[in-house]
């Protein structure tokens, strides 16, 4: 397992501050030589008293561990408790009766989506969400904000592509269900033991390559009008109802 199967690295001062305060379980932090100010101090400080490392680098470093121009000069890898590769989650699932509940997200870009929604799946229970690294939102500052502070301990699971996810996933077994506007009612419908439900793009939906491997849509029923959801809207109704059946 690589070590971004189990850490998030968090940027920003006042979240970086936030989560020394809060006691995560940071592995290493990294500050730019050229970051200064009173936050940065308070940061170095809470650092050395909690015995967290801290690695002085340059602002180019800084920039490519984060992915970000908004870093402000300050990083933390965060231990995500729960967090692994999709590939060491699946043996411990190995078998045709092993009911197991995932979410995969295909192409959800709102960063805030997709902190909601991992705040709502581990709140009801999911086993798991699939993350691809590919074509989904970063779990950065915002998204962790909008989870606040689930995704740590959320049951991540992490692939390169969702492509890739759902190749896994049929031969091990697990039903692909598509989330849509028109299906059979989730409400109503039958669901397997073994089942994923995928979660598309906020504009264009799921994927043709993922749709592909999906063998029905579910549809959460609207009324008065009203002609769709927000992506993490629904992902609620669709958690809890399983949790409901559970």
């Amino acid at each position: 397992m690589s070590l971004r199967d189990r850490y998030l690295t968090l940027h920003g001062r006042k979240p970086v501050l936030e989560a020394l305060m809060s006691g995560e379980e940071i592995a290493q932090l990294h500050i730019s030589k050229k970051a200064t100010g009173e936050v940065v101090q308070k940061i170095k400080q809470l650092a050395a008293e909690n015995g967290v490392s801290v690695e002085i680098v340059s602002e180019n470093r800084v920039a490519a561990l984060t992915r970000s121009g908004q870093h402000q000069g300050v990083a933390a890898d965060i231990r995500a408790k729960k967090m692994q590769a999709l590939s060491s989650f699946l043996p411990q699932r190995n078998g045709r009766d092993h009911e197991t509940v995932l979410l995969l997200l295909d192409g959800i870009h709102n960063p805030s989506n997709l902190g909601m929604i991992l705040r709502t799946a581990t709140a009801a229970g999911l086993d798991g969400i699939v993350v691809p690294e590919k074509g989904t939102a970063s779990i950065n500052p915002v998204a962790i904000k909008a989870s606040a502070g689930t995704a740590f301990k959320a049951p991540i699971l992490r692939v390169d592509s969702a492509f890739n996810a759902v190749n896994q996933l049929v031969n091990e077994r697990f039903e692909i269900l598509s989330l849509g506007m028109r299906g059979d009612n989730i409400f109503e419908t039958d669901l397997p033991k073994r089942v994923v439900l995928v979660l598309g793009n906020e504009t264009i939906g799921i994927s043709k390559e993922v749709l592909s491997f999906c063998t029905r849509t579910i549809s959460i029923p609207l009324q008065n009008g009203i002609e769709s959801l927000n992506v993490a809207a629904s992902a609620a109704v669709a958690c809890y109802e399983i949790a409901r059946r559970n």
